[in-house]
């Protein structure tokens, strides 16, 4: 039997299963090492975790979760999951692991995420080989839904929108130049505000003025990042994210434009991760 997590900046998944099935399912908040420490993370635990989970004693825990991406940030994850599950060894990972084993299971592929942020890797079937680097808000998230935000904004402000959709996006939202700015320079987070505008893009995607920006958005992450990895354009390129599936009309359109295979799009690597941890335990007996 074990445990696995899928952790996002809201919200956390954890599914208690053994070969034949999920046996609990349950819902925390969001946990990211970056903002947490260890006893921050465990009250999470102690509060929102252990008290619904029947069975609290699982053979392994698998933890992939935001902001794991350094042994410093991993460490603290650790110590909670230890003192939450102190017979149970826990592996923590990066979020981007988990999508790529979501995608691609045992097989070699490109897997990308494409939500508030965007990343991707070469996958082997087995580890991740390579990665392109995600630069963050500031410098990158190409393909996300911050960077189609920031794109749609920065149209507003610059009066580059026609004025049909302009006074549209500033009713819908209550626009002011002061309200945006504040919202991104400071808040504490700018790209989830901004990626809240990648709805607007959704309900006006058949304007031509909107289609350009999704265009663009999709083929500089294509550019940028899945181009750069070797084999390319025979491996099969895999999403998961809300903007690649709520988007993927235009994604496919941008993946043939590279002469690029589009695989799965999928809006979380949940089901996946499920799929792929029970064909683990069935083959190996992996408890």
């Amino acid at each position: 039997m074990i445990l696995i997590a899928d952790s996002g900046a809201t919200k956390t998944d954890w599914r208690l299963m053994n070969a034949d099935g999920v046996l609990e399912q349950v819902y925390t908040a969001g946990i990211n090492p970056q903002y947490l420490d260890a006893d921050q993370i465990y009250t999470i635990f102690e509060d929102e975790l252990l008290p619904n989970l029947k069975e609290k004693n699982p053979g392994v825990v698998y933890y992939y979760g935001a902001g794991c991406s350094s042994p410093d940030r991993n460490l603290r994850v650790e110590q909670a999951l230890q003192k939450a599950f102190p017979n149970s060894p826990a592996h923590v990972d990066h979020d981007l692991l988990a999508a790529a084993r979501a995608l691609c299971g045992h097989a070699p592929g490109i897997a990308c995420i494409l939500g508030t942020g965007s990343n991707s890797c070469l996958y082997d079937g087995q580890n991740i080989t390579d990665n392109v680097p995600s630069l963050g808000f500031l410098m990158g998230d190409e393909g996300s839904g911050a960077y189609l935000g920031k794109m749609l904004i920065r149209a507003y402000l610059y009066r580059e929108l026609p004025d049909e959709l302009a006074n549209s996006l500033k009713n819908t939202y209550n626009l002011t130049k002061n309200s945006i700015l504040d919202a991104v320079y400071y808040s504490d987070m700018p790209s989830t505000y901004l990626a809240t505008f990648a709805k607007f893009c959704h309900d006006k995607r058949k304007n031509p003025v909107i289609h350009a920006m999704i265009y663009e958005n999709f083929s500089e992450f294509f550019e940028r990042h899945v181009s750069k990895y070797e084999g390319f354009t025979e491996l099969p390129i895999h999403f998961v994210g809300s903007i690649a599936y709520h988007f993927s009309d235009t994604l496919q359109q941008v993946a043939k434009k590279y002469g690029a295979h589009l695989g799965k799009v999928i809006t979380s690597p949940s089901e996946g991760l499920i799929q792929y941890h029970q064909e683990l335990l069935a083959t190996t007996g992996e408890k």
